[in-house]
């Protein structure tokens, strides 16, 4: 099967189109015309995962390995590395990144992974009602990503309506019309400006919020492919952080 007809697939599904101005999502390593013997998902790439994939295949992450130009190639660097290795094994890349955010990521983990009613979807922002104590909805947050622990900031006792954005969504602070905001990567300076304007935030952290990408796209893939005799395998792609309490061992 040839990489132009996943290609395709792909874009009917999630318009590269949609991406942001600054995004690099499609095709970044590759040819249209070459044929793909197995095909990988994964949200991210590392060196253990490119050495564990066969030749001639195709993998589709969330975040692009290239996001600005390369002046140099000289294999220092986490993407020139990764290049590297893709090329010498003949391994195609397309990235989906703020195109499927927009589509269906943000949509995805509301509703399967956070239990939302999603009530309405503007571009990355997905609102719901929630109409219940900020503790009990902290909780429930904190369970169903399995985070570690709890990194918020708490502006109301109660929380009516909730808005989302997976990854890091602060820049659309300003667009936010919900009284709690779950988004990831929030720094001290955000935390000030959201208390300023009376909106709550729990940080979902990065990772923790996107790596649903890889289940969600292959729960959307998997019959075109099987038709195509092909099957998507999701890589174990990991977070690079760890985090421990105090007391606890550093590994």
């Amino acid at each position: 099967m040839k990489i132009k007809e996943i290609y395709s697939f792909l874009d009917e599904l999630s318009p590269f189109e949609l991406q942001e101005k600054w995004d690099n999502s499609g095709l970044l390593i590759g040819n249209f015309e070459d044929e793909v013997k197995q095909v990988y998902i994964s949200i991210d790439l590392d060196e253990q995962i490119v050495d564990e994939m066969e030749e001639n295949s195709l993998v589709i992450t969330h975040h692009p390995l290239i996001f600005k130009a390369l002046k140099t190639i000289n294999y220092d660097s986490y993407s020139s590395k990764l290049v590297k290795k893709l090329i010498q094994k003949n391994i195609a890349l397309i990235s989906m990144h703020t195109n499927i955010d927009k589509t269906h990521l943000n949509k995805y983990v509301a509703r399967e992974v956070l239990d939302l009613e999603v009530i309405d979807s503007e571009e990355f922002i997905c609102y719901a009602h929630v109409n219940d104590s900020f503790e009990n909805f902290a909780n429930k947050i904190t369970k169903n990503l399995g985070l570690e622990y709890l990194k918020y900031v708490k502006c109301n006792e109660e929380v009516k309506k909730v808005a989302l954005v997976t990854g890091a969504g602060m820049s659309l602070i300003n667009e936010v019309q919900a009284d709690l905001f779950l988004t990831g990567d929030i720094k001290y300076h955000d935390a000030m400006e959201a208390k300023a304007r009376g909106i709550s935030l729990i940080d979902i952290r990065h990772y923790e919020s996107e790596k649903y990408f890889s289940t969600l796209l292959e729960g959307l893939v998997s019959e075109y492919l099987k038709k195509n005799q092909l099957k998507a395998i999701i890589t174990a792609s990991k977070n690079p952080f760890k985090f421990c309490t105090q007391g606890d061992t550093v590994e």
